[in-house]
């Protein structure tokens, strides 16, 4: 589990190990958790939210929710009383973290006491940083369906598997019509849309810890750099070699 290195309160710094999981829990407050080295994975019954180094996630209070490290794991906690949280999204969401959120986070956790005013002062900040920016929806959401389920199963144990929705259908005794029309009907994209967004939450860790556009494009399945390049700007904005040199700032 995250291990604090202050005293209680509301807000905290520890370390994961890569793999480290933290078992499903609840809490009354809302919660920030900032990686500030490695990359962090929220996961609820509704799927998983993957901050990497620049970006926090945001969990209300009362949602269910286990984490997962990905590399060393660094991790700044902010816990907003309810009255704060009333100004985020009702459900867990990433949130890139600007220069400015940034220092604000790492101020807030850093132990140095401060008076309870300027402590006030640097959470609004933190609070108006958020509210004015769209999530980063680095999220992959997850079935109910058992047929969905056997087949997403297969892509998360191995994400470079290229199979076609008719080839995953005859491995887990389900039709390509029905798993194309449950992928739209309970999670809202497509087949190939959910197996990019996967392999995408893969290539960002796999950025994290250095290894080349090249290298992660074949690792993970897609046809060459160019796709692998598409489909990650399509869902975080950017290329993975400026969000490779960002991780260095």
């Amino acid at each position: 589990m995250l291990e604090t290195r202050q005293p209680p309160g509301d807000t905290g710094r520890g370390t994961m190990a890569h793999g480290q999981m933290m078992d499903p829990h609840t809490h009354s407050r809302g919660q920030l958790l900032y990686p500030s080295a490695g990359a962090l994975a929220t996961t609820t019954e509704r799927g998983t939210w993957l901050a990497p180094a620049n970006r926090v996630t945001w969990t209300p209070p009362g949602f269910e929710h286990s984490h997962r490290a990905y590399g060393e794991t660094e991790i700044r906690r902010i816990d907003l009383p309810a009255r704060f949280c009333r100004f985020l999204p009702a459900v867990p969401s990433v949130f890139a973290v600007s220069p400015l959120l940034r220092e604000a986070l790492l101020a807030l956790s850093d132990g140095r006491p401060r008076a309870p005013g300027p402590r006030h002062r640097l959470r609004g900040l933190v609070i108006d940083e958020l509210a004015g920016a769209p999530p980063q929806e680095l999220y992959l959401p997850e079935p109910v369906d058992d047929r969905l389920r056997a087949v997403t199963s297969l892509l998360h144990a191995d994400p470079s598997n290229s199979a076609t929705l008719r080839e995953l259908g005859h491995a887990t005794g389900a039709s390509e019509r029905v798993l194309s029309r449950l992928f739209q009907g309970e999670l809202g994209v497509s087949f190939r849309q959910w197996r990019s967004m996967l392999r995408v939450q893969h290539a960002l860790v796999l950025l994290g810890e250095g290894l080349p556009v090249t290298t992660i494009s074949s690792r993970l399945g897609w046809a060459n750099p160019t796709s692998f390049i598409e489909a990650f700007v399509a869902v975080v904005g950017e290329t993975p070699g400026r969000y490779q040199a960002g991780l260095g700032r």
